[in-house]
């Protein structure tokens, strides 16, 4: 059944505790002192999988399962080999720091970080965390992989080098000099209706058997975020809306997007799928959804996802 609990807070993944301080990324002294500052908390990242309080071949569980942040002398070994550094932020005046491992074979990676953590996909364990820890996880994984895919200049493929505390990198190569920054992919995801009990679910071959959500696609350029909203509907659906509300936001780091979320309304019609964007799509009743199975005959999407809150958002509104 869905979860018909009522408003709700942000987006998981949105809203995060910390002060990101940015003030503080160009004072080379200060963050030296946050780097051995033993109130420090560092924030292990090994490829874009996130530590968490998990022993190894464990099943995550919601209960006990949180982040697992490291103090400075815990994570001794690590900053010694981490591959970049990035401060993320202050909490209560307390810094976090983002060390990347990807470099490292998985058992150096897990020998160092102890047996009571493993890294995990923030996929599979992103929605049992609670939400302050999911999204500083989610910053931390997002800033590191746009360092692992940015560590030669755009402009004359010179190395480039991290600067102002991890929150750019800079081409090593004096006659260029270009600086580069953390990249984000803006998407439009939306919950189609009819205005009445109807909406539309689509879905992609490669999903999990039975699930189904809401269109999306990304922002092309020299759109706005409507035009795209209206050119994904229709070349995915065959539909021409009438109306268009902004509804929130999600950052998304898998790997480096963030999620425009809109309500849109269409008059109710056969609908005409694009083959080479989904396999299926249909329009579904309100009480269908809210009788769904979630199994592999008809699902939602993921609890962690805006898509599941458009969803949810709308059938409530009824």
């Amino acid at each position: 059944m869905v979860d018909k609990a009522g408003p709700r807070g942000p987006n998981i993944y949105a809203a995060g505790p910390l002060d990101r301080a940015d003030d503080r990324r160009l004072d080379e002294g200060w963050q030296a002192a946050r780097l051995a500052d033993p109130e420090t908390q560092f924030v292990a990242l090994w490829r874009s999988r996130n530590l968490v309080s998990l022993p190894s071949g464990a099943r995550p569980q919601a209960n006990g399962l949180g982040a697992l942040w490291l103090d400075r002398s815990g994570a001794e070994s690590l900053i010694a080999e981490a591959r970049d550094q990035v401060f993320l932020g202050l909490q209560e005046q307390r810094a976090y720091i983002a060390l990347d491992l990807s470099h490292l074979p998985e058992e150096t990676a897990e020998a160092l970080v102890g047996a009571d953590g493993s890294f995990r996909d923030l996929r599979e364990v992103g929605p049992l965390l609670p939400p302050d820890e999911a999204s500083v996880l989610a910053y931390a994984r997002g800033l590191l992989f746009w360092h692992s895919r940015h560590r030669h200049c755009g402009v004359c493929g010179s190395p480039t080098v991290s600067a102002q505390a991890g929150h750019i990198r800079r081409c090593s190569n004096p006659d260029c000099g270009a600086s580069h920054f953390p990249r984000t992919d803006p998407a439009v995801i939306m919950l189609v209706h009819d205005g009445a009990t109807r909406c539309v679910l689509g879905r992609q071959k490669v999903w999990p058997p039975g699930m189904h959500s809401t269109l999306a696609g990304f922002v092309e350029t020299g759109e706005s975020l409507e035009d795209a909203v209206a050119r994904e509907v229709e070349e995915e659906v065959g539909l021409r809306l009438e109306a268009i509300r902004y509804h929130s936001s999600q950052p998304w780091p898998f790997p480096s997007s963030i999620m425009l979320g809109f309500i849109a309304e269409a008059r109710y019609a056969p609908l005409r799928v694009h083959p080479e964007e989904l396999e299926s799509a249909a329009w579904f009743e309100r009480d269908t959804l809210l009788n769904s199975p979630e199994d592999e005959r008809f699902k939602l999407p993921r609890v962690d996802s805006i898509a599941r809150r458009l969803i949810q958002d709308w059938l409530e509104e009824g």
